[in-house]
């Protein structure tokens, strides 16, 4: 391992976390040692000091996954709903919260043929990373043989924030490391870590610094340990507020995170973004068209998040499966600086799993549900989906208060 420096009279501050800088190479800051510290300043000309940043080992391949998980037309399956969340999806057709059920939905997930065509990515709780399908073969296996990188989720949940407004924090951070170096070795390459924050309460500013803390500190373990974090502030869709309110939060939100995953070294070009889309409430009056979601939130991504950012997958939050491929495939009508895609949950899930109901007859018949929709957002990502022969069941909203994951 080795140490460079460089004064604040000598150096930008761009060269912390872009290698993609005008005339800038990777030589230039290495010269051609593999190590993990590179030259970094701050801002500061009265004082003629310099200060070391960690970058990652794993730094190379760090980028490497992230540029394949945004690769065009594909996006991210999250499918690592925790055990008692996974209970409550498969109470609502009728069966058990079970081992074996949880086993059998997972199975058709990952087994979908064809699915790694339109999905890059699949974030799993941590009973699939270790758990093997129906037939006996490895999850993990499965995945990598449809070309589909496995991700894990890493945070712990939400729990009550003290001396806030009646908000949360996600917890986690505890024995972080270890567990990630565990989940690598199981075949995990990127991390996902989701803390939230409500309009309606507040959000105070201890809520806002503690979910921008929490996901700097994830993030910068994660890289340690050779995961790609994908990084996850959720604002919550609860709430009667309109479009503005939402983008004044946000732009705060995405502000605080930037600022601490800068203080905690983090290196933009192996992270992944998971934000939600800047829409009203989902009490709020005035809906917003796929074209007002596209403009507010484009305008705050170019606002608050470096190009160096490879991915921008976007969760769903509550939207119907149609809503949320229309407001992607707006955001995708005109170059982007980045991928720009999605990381969706029941928005991919939720006509599959009703097909489904619990029957090994209909697997197929949902897997192809599935994989419908799974196409219809890589056509989003692409900027060329339309709505045309979309089931009214695909239409449904999905929002459940205080839960839009």
């Amino acid at each position: 391992m080795a140490t460079a420096t460089a004064t604040a009279t000598t150096t930008s501050t761009s060269l912390l976390k872009s290698s993609s800088a005008e005339g800038l190479d990777k030589s230039d800051w290495i010269k051609g040692q593999s190590i993990r510290h590179v030259a970094v300043v701050k801002c500061n000309p009265s004082v003629n000091s310099s200060l070391s940043v960690k970058a990652s080992s794993y730094a190379d391949e760090l980028v490497k996954t992230a540029k394949s998980i945004a690769s065009p037309g594909r996006g991210i399956l999250a499918m690592d709903e925790s055990n008692a969340t996974c209970g409550k999806r498969l109470d609502s057709i009728g069966l058990e919260n079970t081992e074996a059920n949880r086993q059998a939905y997972r199975t058709l997930l990952v087994s979908a043929p064809g699915l790694g065509q339109y999905v890059s990515g699949a974030i799993l709780f941590e009973e699939t990373l270790y758990q093997s399908t129906s037939d006996g073969k490895k999850m993990v296996d499965v995945l990598v043989e449809q070309n589909i990188m496995p991700g894990i989720k890493v945070d712990k949940g939400l729990v009550p924030l003290a001396g806030s407004n009646n908000e949360s924090w996600c917890q986690g951070l505890d024995g972080l490391a270890t567990r990630s170096a565990a989940y690598y070795q199981q075949g995990a390459r990127f991390a996902k870590w989701r803390t939230v924050v409500s309009i309606p309460n507040g959000p105070s500013a201890l809520a806002v610094k503690e979910a921008a803390w929490g996901l700097a500190r994830y993030a910068s373990i994660s890289q340690d340990n050779g995961l790609v974090p994908i990084v996850e502030p959720e604002i919550l869709l609860d709430g009667e507020h309109g479009i503005d309110r939402t983008f004044e939060v946000a732009n705060k939100v995405w502000a605080e995170v930037f600022y601490y995953l800068t203080e905690n070294n983090v290196m933009f070009e192996g992270i992944l973004l998971k934000p939600s889309m800047v829409t009203p409430g989902a009490e709020c009056r005035d809906r917003a068209s796929p074209q007002q979601v596209a403009g507010y939130t484009l305008r705050l991504l170019r606002q608050r998040i470096p190009p160096a950012v490879p991915g921008i997958m976007f969760l769903s939050g509550g939207q119907s499966e149609v809503e949320a491929t229309l407001n992607l495939n707006a955001m995708n009508q005109a170059p982007n600086p980045w991928h720009v895609s999605f990381s969706y949950a029941r928005a991919l899930q939720n006509t599959c799993l009703k097909t489904w109901g619990g029957r090994p007859e209909n697997v197929q018949a949902a897997q192809e549900t599935l994989l419908l929709r799974a196409k219809s957002n890589s056509l989003a990502q692409l900027g060329k989906y339309t709505e045309e022969g979309e089931s009214e069941e695909a239409k449904q909203g999905m929002f459940v208060k205080g839960y839009t994951y």
